[in-house]
């Protein structure tokens, strides 16, 4: 689904893209670390929803800033949540992960009914940090900077 605001996303250039992920979340922040591996271009940059731009991007597209239970990703002035989030994220990554986007024949609300199902477990079946993190990255630019 995409989903487009009114107004200009904050801290985004044209045609940068970022994707914001729960600092607490070591599932989470392994995803991170995954882009970070495989988007060897910087076409992604990464922010945890807990730092201000990620609450600014947040407020921005009308989500909530307390309750982090999806990966968003924006782009161009849309936002993705959820599934199609990981959909986007993968179109961005080089083959063979790029390839994976061929589950998305999958109708929408199953694969956002499994989404969920991990999402609302995450912290119980791979752990939690104490505060917030942001994987290391070999690229100072990879961050979204205020």
């Amino acid at each position: 689904m995409i989903n487009q605001p009114s107004c200009s996303a904050p801290f985004l250039q044209t045609g940068e893209t970022v994707v914001l992920f729960d600092g607490t979340c070591k599932l989470c922040n392994g995803w991170a670390k995954f882009i970070i591996q495989h988007d060897r271009p910087v076409r992604i940059l990464l922010a945890t929803v807990q730092s201000s731009q990620g609450q600014a991007l947040l407020k921005w597209a009308g989500l909530p800033t307390d309750q982090f239970n999806t990966i968003v990703l924006i782009s161009n002035d849309r936002f993705f949540v959820r599934s199609d989030a990981m959909f986007e994220i993968l179109a961005r990554l080089p083959p063979p992960w790029s390839w994976l986007r061929v589950a998305k024949c999958v109708p929408r609300k199953v694969r956002d009914w499994m989404y969920d199902k991990v999402a609302l477990n995450r912290y119980r079946l791979f752990g939690r940090y104490d505060s917030s993190r942001t994987p290391p990255s070999d690229r100072p630019k990879r961050f979204l900077k205020g």
